[in-house]
Order: structure tokens, then C-alpha cells, then sequence
């Protein structure tokens, strides 16, 4: 008689009830229509039209056209049964210099997605910032000064006033730390500024703008608004539990994450953290008294963006790494190891439990979340129309069984959007990365539902993700 070791047979996980489900796009990446109805330049047509910054010479002039395809990929969100989708609002369609004068034109459009969402039974979830800061701003210093952080809230203002009486739940920012450390630091993204100083001040101002628009809307509210803000995180991991490991791993981890987070929760800025830039002496030119307070009221819910752990190694003191984090010395970045997503980004699922555990404990009692994660991988059609995108519908399902696991183990997890509804502009990748579950071809704007999307769709419907 032989015998064989029992093997573990993986069952289906079903969420709380009232889990939020729905999916997530931005608007200069979907939009296009950037010089239509009165709509000013932002930073990213600027540096999008500045040869070698973007793939392929790519730009989001047009991109997936949702500016005037917004009925089709509505009937899409509601095909795939969505309750919620989460888009951003292009602050130069509503102020194309970024302050006083108000595009009427650009507002309307706003009002027709919202009304057609509403029609269709889907909530609307709008995101104030997500990087396209007006060109006009930027020539006068963007978030590096602080009164791009006086004008955002009063743009908030206006839109809030504007699309409230329709909408309920309103996000400032998205991803700081992209704004931040990519546009002004490591240059990849627009402004495409290199300067580790700049960085840390547009930090600060970025976070200074949420509190401002965040004061500025709850004050003009009715009591059932609800605010938030969108931080993206990377767990830093390493591979040997010694001092020399932890060093390099808190270093890495508190200008990775806990210096957008610790504001916020707690309204102040990481000592370690600061004593780790002090020689870059940026913050402390520009927190003025008062401003943690602004930043740190209260929110009513945090988005949480995850795509990948950070893998990082001790080094000399006085290395200073190839890295996107401003002042960061003494540690090696180490590479991604796979399985990797077609962008070349580490799959670890676990990574993203142990994010959403840990922030329940950072921030007992304030509700998370996911509002992005996703993967890129090559898609092929076949002749017969379909994009079986197996890789994708892995990383879906083994990501949301992670979810699972955190709200199993107590995270206090309220949803998940799926990144991103459709393929779009991929930002300095160009239309060469894919994150869509929904596949547009760029030379007719065909949509064509992916295998990844089906399946999302009968998750959404059972609140259950399948065994991998």
C-alpha cells in the first residue's frame, strides 16, 4: 500500500457583505481631448510632447477618447455589473491656468459622467488630483511652492460645489509619492525635475493641499460626505533578519511609506525619517505652524494602491542607491524576483496582506480601501476576438484571495478596484504596458471584454473569489 501526503484543496472565499466593489481609471490617461471645450495644458501634455520622455513618442491627446466615448464604457462598467468606479477629474478641463477663472465647458462633462453613472446604478468615485497639474502652475514653481496647495483647494471648492449635490465620496490626491519623488526627483514622470529637495517640499505641499481641500469641502458639505485621500505602498522586504537588514529596511520603508503616512494618522512626520534627509534640509524650510494639523484631520476612509514589495540590502553609509526615494543612503535596491508582470513588477500577493494588517494597526478604526492594483501582461487577440490574459486572472484572483486573508485576519477592508477598467496611456510607458481588463485597440477604440474581466464580473456578482 502506498501513501501520499494530503493535499490542500483551496475553496472559494466570500467577502462581507456590503464589500464595495468597482474598478478605477484616471483622466489624462483615458480621457484625450486635451485641447477640446476650453481645457488648458497640463504638465503631462508638456512633458508627454518632450521628445524621449514617454515610450514610442506616445501622448494622451488622445488615448481611449472616454471624453466622448464615456456612454460606451458606462455600458461596459455596467455589462461587467460594477457598483463603483472610481475616475479622477482633470483640474485643467475645470481651471486650464489652475486658479480663478472657471471652464464651464469642462464642468459639464463632469456633470453628463456622473449623471450617466447615476443612471446606470453605479457610484461615482472622484479623485480631485491624479498628476495632471495645470502647466500654468508649474511654470510658477508647482507643488515645490506652497500656494499650488492654496489653489487646489480652492479648485476642490469648486468642483465639490459643483458635483455635490450627485456625489457622496470625494478623494484629493492620488499617489503623492508619485507627484513627488517621479515628478521632481527621479524625473520619470512630468514635471521631470531632479532635484531631491524639490521632491520633499512638493511632498509636503501635496499633503498640505489635501488637508486645504479636504478643510475646504467639509466645509461647505451636508453631514453624509465622506472624504479621503490615496496613498500607494510598497512593504520593503528583506532576506536576512540582522540589525544591518532592519537598518536598511526602515530607512527604505520610512521614505517609501511612513512619510506619507504618518502625517496624515498622526500629524507628524517620522523623527527617524527626518533625521535620515536632514542633510538634504528641505521639510524643515517649509512646515509652517499649523500645517500638520491641517493635514492630519481626520478622514473618513484611506485608498490604498499596492502593485509590488520594495527588496532592499544594507550598504556603505554613504551609498546613495539608484532609487526613486529622495535622500535614501546606506541601502542597495535590489531587483524584483519573479513570478514578474509583463512591466517587470514582482508578484507577491502576501505583500499585500501584510500591507492592509499593518495599516489597520497604524490607523485603528479608519476604513481602508484598495482603490488600485492590477497587472500589465502582453495580450494577444485571437482571430476570434478574445484575449485570454491568463497571467492577469492570476494575479486577480491570488491578489483578492490576499485581500481575503487581511480582512480574515482583521484589516479593516471595505472594498477593491480593480486597476484599471480599460487599457489606456501608461503614462512614460506609453500604449506599450496593459493594465485594462477591458482591451482597446488605440487605432479604431475598439473595447473588447479580456478573460480577466469576465471572471471579474462573476466575482463581483458573488462577492466571491474563486480558488486559483
Amino acid at each position: 500500500m502506498t501513501t501520499t501526503d494530503p493535499v490542500r484543496v483551496q475553496e472559494e472565499l466570500r467577502f462581507p457583505t456590503g464589500f464595495l466593489w468597482g474598478s478605477a481609471t484616471s483622466s489624462y490617461q483615458i480621457e484625450g481631448a486635451s485641447t477640446v471645450d476650453g481645457r488648458g495644458p497640463s504638465i503631462w501634455d508638456t512633458f508627454a510632447a518632450t521628445p524621449g520622455k514617454v515610450d514610442g513618442g506616445d501622448t494622451g491627446a488622445v488615448a481611449c477618447d472616454h471624453y466622448h466615448r464615456y456612454p460606451e464604457d458606462i455600458a461596459l462598467m455596467r455589462r461587467l455589473g460594477l457598483p463603483a468606479y472610481r475616475f479622477s477629474i482633470a483640474w485643467p478641463r475645470v481651471q486650464p491656468t489652475g486658479s480663478s477663472t472657471i471652464n464651464r465647458a469642462g464642468l459639464a462633462f463632469y456633470d453628463r459622467l456622473v449623471d450617466a453613472l447615476l443612471e446606470a446604478g453605479i457610484q461615482p468615485l472622484p479623485t480631485l488630483y491624479h498628476w495632471d497639474l495645470p502647466q500654468a502652475l508649474q511654470d510658477n514653481g508647482g507643488w515645490t511652492v506652497r500656494d499650488t496647495a492654496a489653489r487646489f483647494a480652492d479648485y476642490a471648492a469648486v468642483v465639490h460645489s459643483h458635483l455635490g449635490d450627485r456625489v457622496t465620496e470625494w478623494t484629493t490626491l492620488n499617489e503623492p509619492f508619485c507627484s513627488a519623488y517621479l515628478g521632481y526627483f527621479s524625473g520619470v514622470h512630468a514635471p521631470g525635475e531632479t532635484d531631491a529637495a524639490q521632491a520633499l517640499r512638493a511632498l509636503h505641499h501635496l499633503l498640505l493641499g489635501h488637508g486645504l481641500a479636504t478643510q475646504a469641502m467639509r466645509a461647505q458639505a451636508p453631514a453624509n460626505h465622506k472624504f479621503s485621500l490615496v496613498l500607494n505602498f510598497s512593504p520593503v522586504r528583506i532576506d536576512h533578519d540582522d540589525p544591518a537588514h532592519r537598518e536598511a529596511q526602515r530607512k527604505a520603508d520610512g521614505l517609501q511609506n511612513r512619510i506619507f503616512l504618518d502625517p496624515v494618522v498622526r500629524g507628524e512626520y517620522p523623527a527617524d525619517v527626518l533625521a535620515d534627509i536632514a542633510h538634504v534640509g528641505a521639510l524643515e524650510a517649509v512646515v509652517q505652524k499649523g500645517d500638520l494639523e491641517i493635514i492630519s484631520a481626520p478622514l473618513d476612509w484611506l485608498g490604498v494602491n499596492y502593485y509590488s514589495p520594495t527588496r532592499v540590502a544594507p550598504a556603505a553609509p554613504d551609498y546613495v542607491p539608484q532609487s526613486h526615494l529622495p535622500g535614501l543612503r546606506g541601502v542597495d535596491m535590489l531587483p524584483p524576483r519573479g513570478p514578474l508582470t509583463g512591466i517587470g513588477w514582482e508578484q507577491e500577493p502576501a505583500a499585500l496582506r501584510d500591507l492592509l494588517v499593518w495599516l489597520s494597526e497604524q490607523a485603528p478604526g479608519l476604513p481602508l480601501l484598495v482603490t488600485e492594483n492590477g497587472s500589465a501582461f502582453e495580450d494577444v487577440v485571437t482571430p476570434e476576438g478574445r484575449i485570454h490574459d491568463t497571467g492577469r486572472r492570476n494575479y486577480l484572483v491570488e491578489h483578492l484571495r490576499a485581500v481575503h486573508d487581511a480582512v480574515s485576519a482583521g484589516a479593516n477592508v471595505r472594498g477593491y478596484l480593480a486597476w484599471s477598467l480599460l487599457d489606456n496611456f501608461e503614462w512614460a510607458f506609453g500604449y506599450r504596458q496593459r493594465f485594462g481588463i477591458v482591451h482597446v485597440d488605440f487605432e479604431t477604440q475598439q473595447r473588447t471584454l479580456k478573460d480577466s474581466a469576465r471572471l471579474f464580473a462573476d466575482i463581483v456578482r458573488d462577492n466571491t473569489v474563486p480558488p486559483t
